[in-house]
């Protein structure tokens, strides 16, 4: 698992079967100091709960295609959860 923040949306107005009615989140990974990590990516929302913002934590390559109801749809990143907290070893947040 990857921690990550929704950055905005995407629009498909096309999308393979098993995807419809799932939402694209443009998403920025981050390090454990929630600095930027990498370029941004696409991510399907399986918990059709994040937005733009938010803290998120994403799965990549065949757990992505197994986080969404239709199991192995064409997907590289998939968010699993919406991070309340990060508190870091040692006490640090």
């Amino acid at each position: 698992m990857q921690l990550g923040r929704v950055m905005g949306t995407v629009v498909a107005t096309t999308k393979a079967e098993g995807l419809e009615g799932v939402r694209f989140l443009v998403v920025q990974p981050l390090d454990k100091h929630q600095l930027d990590r990498g370029s941004p990516v696409v991510a399907a929302d399986a918990v059709a709960m994040a937005g733009p913002g938010e803290l998120v934590y994403f799965v990549s390559s065949r757990e992505a295609a197994e986080a969404l109801p239709e199991r192995f749809v064409p997907v590289d990143h998939a968010i699993v959860g919406l991070v309340d907290h990060v508190t870091l070893a040692g006490g640090r947040e």
